[in-house]
């Protein structure tokens, strides 16, 4: 396996990684297009980029009229970009019904949302003395939006948002129809559009602004991270540290898809890029086909938790809990590293258990050679964790990254870091330095623009080496634009949901209905459970628990996880705070949750895209991803009851972090034996079982359970020790 990703004989070609990435992921199935229709909307995809990459730098707009830009940019583009079905995507040809190749529908829809959307800051200043009692323009203008809105959300994303949107509207107009608590006084449908668009509890509110704000930047910089080559190095290295030991090539997978889940918080779109390396060496090595799917698409799934970029859902967090980003990266960093160790000792076990090698020195890439090609490609996630966790907000840092991304890859290149280039690179981000440490203030912008100019000259008049053209540091803005297109159009029908709950205070209701299910649940297990095991409260507590975590896995088998969280923070999780869950714990319980839903069968998007990777049977890849990933469905759980796992919650000390901690690790090990049937020998049907049930009592918090988890797991511990030792005799025998 050699260094470089055009040289490795068994790593799937690109194009194929971007067709099964369209295939899987609804988000990334762009229509083709004619030269002028793509030249047009790639234009309008890179001035997308730079709106944003300029007021992350030098200031927001006003709220209405930043989320308005935004808005009107992403949902006109969707009008472009996804085609209305199929059939029609493949239609190309231009005539009058058909300019520049796209259906006239396409293009009228396009201009009808970008007017419906900057309708709002147009008349913004005026809204005060409307809101409430909308003219006849206001009206059609909102009619206008929300329904070209789940048209776009449907392009791209598929059905089931709109149609939850739907179903959440429905009720806000026939709320007296609704049986019991679920009635209300209704809404006319002025009222409705009323609420979801003149004020900022709807389409404007906060999903809207929260993509706008800090989403789009870190999907931009993931891209440029990507490009200038960050990626591979994190592959090289996760190959170098994992790749010789036993079962190596799905070690890497954990490894690599860890690291690579720093830059991408898409679980696809990480199962593609590091399973086009990780799945065929796994295959080659001996791993059966759907298991080297089931291992990238569990290890995968990570990338949403994993600090520093995690999904859009954690940058949502940032504005429900009113916390700074350093502190949701840091209330990360402990759960995210449990869910790899999980999906790695499951890995480890099932290797061992199996016989399967490693990788071979010559399989295996120089981490020398990488690190002399590639060092600075870690400069930008340097500067960015560095500013992020300075107290800059994010879309400062993302700014900070970005322009670092574009300093590295035009002044530094794998063939050789020649000294004019270094130095051009380091004054450059000297000057970046002064610019985002607000010294300059106003003067900044100045700064920025002299060295650009300055930056430019150069390029056209000293042969500076680089790692991308300019011509592919245009098309990276275009093509991260592009990603942000669905996760926009998502958030603005988010918003609808959103905007209902408020309108009729449903979210109140349903979390009055799951206290009332809970205490029932409880009630009915107080009744033969003695009283030592567990208390009334905790035993509602856990079935409130589970019935949050089981819908949070069907609502994300439709929908993704971003919107799946918003829903779930909005409905359900209050529920979990009345029972005096912390906050933060609460919304993070709901986020894993939701990112369990993209390994959970039966829709199950990123291990069907591992699967079409590894050529395997879908489902049976789904079951084994979600066995691999088990140790995520359990941390939460340990995590609500232990909020110390999380560190920055209430009351925390390290002592109380060091048992969680500590009861974590080895719950996960025993679980991860169980289902691999495997420790040190085979594991008997006795001592599976007993290794579970110790695992799940370490659930429970204190010194207590951890210890009566040990004793329980002793027997087993004991007869795998004395089977393993008689293994040993037998073989030096």
């Amino acid at each position: 396996m050699s260094t470089s990703s055009n040289d490795r004989a068994d790593r799937i070609d690109e194009k194929a990684v971007a067709e099964l990435e369209a295939k899987y992921d609804s988000e990334m199935r762009f229509r083709p297009m004619a030269n002028i229709a793509a030249t047009t909307v790639t234009t309008l995809l890179i001035a997308l980029s730079c709106f944003h990459y300029y007021t992350a730098g030098f200031g927001l707009l006003r709220e209405a009229t930043h989320r308005g830009v935004h808005l009107a940019f992403v949902l006109g583009l969707i009008f472009l970009v996804f085609a209305f079905n199929k059939k029609t995507a493949a239609q190309q040809q231009s005539s009058w019904h058909h300019p520049l190749g796209l259906p006239l529908y396409d293009w009228l829809c396009a201009i009808a949302a970008v007017a419906a959307a900057l309708y709002i800051p147009y008349v913004f200043d005026d809204l005060a003395f409307r809101v409430g009692n909308p003219d006849t323009l206001d009206v059609v203008m909102g009619t206008t939006l929300i329904v070209l809105l789940l048209e776009a959300t449907r392009r791209a994303m598929g059905w089931p948002l709109p149609i939850i949107a739907i179903v959440f509207m429905l009720y806000a107009m026939f709320g007296p129809v609704f049986p019991g608590l679920l009635k209300h006084a209704g809404a006319t449908w002025s009222q409705v559009v009323n609420h979801q668009y003149l004020t900022s509890q709807g389409v404007y509110g906060i999903a809207v602004g929260v993509v706008a704000t800090y989403v789009f930047h870190f999907v931009l910089f993931g891209v440029l991270a990507t490009r200038i080559g960050l990626g591979q190095l994190f592959l090289d290295v996760a190959s170098s540290i994992a790749g010789k030991y036993a079962g190596g090539p799905a070690k890497v997978s954990v490894f690599g898809s860890a690291m690579f889940g720093m830059l991408s918080g898409s679980s696809v779109a990480n199962a593609v890029t590091v399973g086009s390396l990780t799945i065929p060496a796994m295959i080659k090595v001996g791993y059966p086909r759907h298991f080297a799917g089931g291992v990238e698409a569990a290890a995968s799934t990570g990338g949403q938790i994993t600090p520093p970029i995690m999904g859009a859902a954690a940058f949502l967090m940032i504005e429900f809990l009113a916390l700074p980003y350093s502190t949701i990266v840091i209330a990360a960093i402990a759960p995210a590293f449990m869910h790899f160790f999980g999906v790695f000792w499951q890995v480890h076990f099932e290797a061992k258990r199996t016989g399967l090698r490693g990788l071979s020195a010559d399989e295996l890439p120089s981490v020398k050679e990488s690190f002399r090609k590639r060092w600075p490609t870690l400069i930008p996630l340097v500067l960015l964790v560095g500013t992020l966790m300075s107290g800059f907000t994010p879309y400062v840092s993302a700014f900070a990254g970005i322009t670092s991304c574009i300093i590295v890859g035009l002044t530094t290149s794998e063939q050789g870091n020649n000294a004019k280039g270094l130095a051009v690179m380091l004054v450059l981000h000297a000057v970046l330095a002064i610019i985002i440490s607000g010294q300059l203030e106003n003067y900044g912008v100045v700064l920025f623009a002299v060295a650009a100019v300055v930056f430019v000259a150069l390029l056209k008049t000293v042969n500076l080496p680089a790692r991308f053209t300019r011509a592919e540091l245009i098309d990276a803005f275009s093509t991260g634009a592009k990603y942000a297109l669905a996760v926009g159009a998502a958030a603005g029908t988010v918003g609808l949901v959103i905007g209902v709950v408020t309108l009729t205070g449903v979210g109140f209701k349903v979390s009055y209905i799951v206290n009332a299910a809970a205490a029932s649940m409880a009630e009915f297990f107080t009744s033969f459970l003695p009283a030592w095991l567990a208390s009334k409260q905790t035993l509602m507590l856990l079935s409130a628990l589970f019935m949050t975590g089981f819908v949070c896995i069907l609502m994300g088998c439709g929908i993704p996880t971003t919107a799946n969280y918003i829903i779930m923070v909005t409905v359900a999780a209050p529920a979990l705070v009345q029972m005096g869950v912390e906050p933060i714990v609460a919304h993070f319980f709901v986020f894993y949750y939701g990112v369990l839903a993209d390994i959970t069968p039966p829709v199950a998007l990123a291990a069907y895209a591992a699967a079409g990777m590894a050529n395997s049977d879908p489902f049976k890849t789904g079951n084994t991803a979600f066995r691999l990933g088990l140790g995520k469905a359990l941390v939460p759980f340990i995590f609500v009851f232990s909020p110390a796992l999380l560190i920055v919650t209430k009351g925390f000390t390290w002592s109380a972090f060091a048992v969680v901690f500590t009861a974590c690790i080895i719950s996960i090990l025993l679980l991860a034996a169980a289902l691999s049937r495997f420790l040190l020998v085979e594991m008997k049907t006795w001592e599976r079982a007993l290794t579970v049930v110790a695992a799940l009592v370490m659930i429970a918090p204190g010194v207590k359970m951890l210890l009566l988890g040990i004793a329980l797991a002793s027997p087993m511990l004991l007869s795998q020790a004395l089977r393993h030792r008689e293994a040993l005799r037998r073989q030096a025998a």
